[in-house]
C-alpha cells in the first residue's frame, strides 16, 4: 500500500464546507418531509369531516324522506279511471253562488265508488278523509285519483281487493314518493329480467325476495336505489 495522502488544509475546509452544506440539504429536506406529512394527515382529517357531512347529508335526506312517505301511508293511488268533469252549467252555477270544489270532490268520490262498487270491491265510504284527481300534464290524460283514509287499516283492507279489478285497466296502488316508486320500478325491471323472485310494496316499503329454493330465498327491505345494482 503507498503512502496516506495527508489532506491539506484547505481540503479539510472543503470537505467540511461540503459536510455542513449536506447537513443543511439534509434539514431542509426533513422540514419539507415535515410540512409534507402534516399537509397528509390535515387531507385525512378533511377527508374524514367530509365524509361524516356526507354521511350526516344522506341520514337527513333519509329522514326527510321517511317523513314525506308517512304523509301518504293512508293513501291509495287509483289509475286508469276515467272521472267525468261537471257539467259547464253547474259549474257556473256554483261559481256564482261562490261554490267551492266540494262538489267536485263529491263528485269524484261517487264516480270512483260506483265504479268498484260494480267490480264487487268493498270500501268504507265513511272512512275516507278525501278523495280527488292528482293533476296531470295533459287533459287528454285519464288523471291519477288519490283516495285518503283516516288510518291505514281501510287503505290495506281496499289493497287487499286489487285483483277483482283485473282486466279493467284501473289499478290501484299505494302513494309512494319519487324515491321510492323509482326502487319500486326497478325491483320491477329485476322481477321481470329473472334477477330476483318477487317484488311488491307493505305500508309504502319496497320489499324483495331474491332467487333460490322457498326455504332458502330471502326477503329483504329495499331503502335505496343502489342497493338493487348488486342484481
Amino acid at each position: 500500500m503507498g503512502p496516506k495522502k495527508v489532506l491539506s488544509a484547505e481540503d479539510g475546509d472543503d470537505i467540511k464546507k461540503s459536510l455542513e452544506f449536506m447537513t443543511e440539504e439534509i434539514s431542509a429536506v426533513k422540514m419539507q418531509m415535515k410540512a409534507i406529512l402534516d399537509l397528509v394527515e390535515e387531507v385525512k382529517a378533511l377527508r374524514s369531516q367530509n365524509a361524516e357531512k356526507d354521511r350526516r347529508l344522506a341520514y337527513l335526506e333519509s329522514r326527510v324522506a321517511d317523513l314525506e312517505q308517512h304523509t301518504r301511508i293512508n293513501d291509495v293511488i287509483i289509475t286508469g279511471l276515467r272521472i267525468k268533469p261537471r257539467s259547464y252549467a253547474r259549474a257556473v252555477a256554483a261559481d256564482n253562488v261562490g261554490g267551492s270544489g266540494e262538489e267536485d270532490v263529491n263528485s269524484t268520490e261517487l264516480q270512483v265508488g260506483t265504479f268498484l262498487r260494480s267490480k264487487g270491491v268493498e270500501v268504507d265510504y265513511n272512512n275516507i278523509e278525501a278523495c280527488h284527481p292528482l293533476p296531470r300534464k295533459n287533459d287528454s290524460d285519464k288523471p291519477a285519483i288519490i283516495v285518503r283514509f283516516v288510518n291505514r287499516k281501510y287503505k290495506t283492507a281496499l289493497l287487499k281487493q286489487g285483483k277483482k279489478l283485473k282486466g279493467s285497466d284501473v289499478f290501484m296502488n299505494e302513494h309512494l314518493t319519487k324515491k321510492n316508486a323509482d326502487i319500486a320500478r326497478k325491483a320491477r325491471y329485476l322481477k321481470k329480467s329473472g334477477k330476483i323472485q318477487n317484488t311488491w310494496t307493505t305500508n309504502c316499503k319496497v320489499f324483495i325476495k331474491l332467487n333460490g329454493a322457498p326455504e332458502q330465498a330471502r326477503v329483504l327491505v329495499i331503502r335505496n336505489l343502489e342497493e338493487l345494482d348488486k342484481y
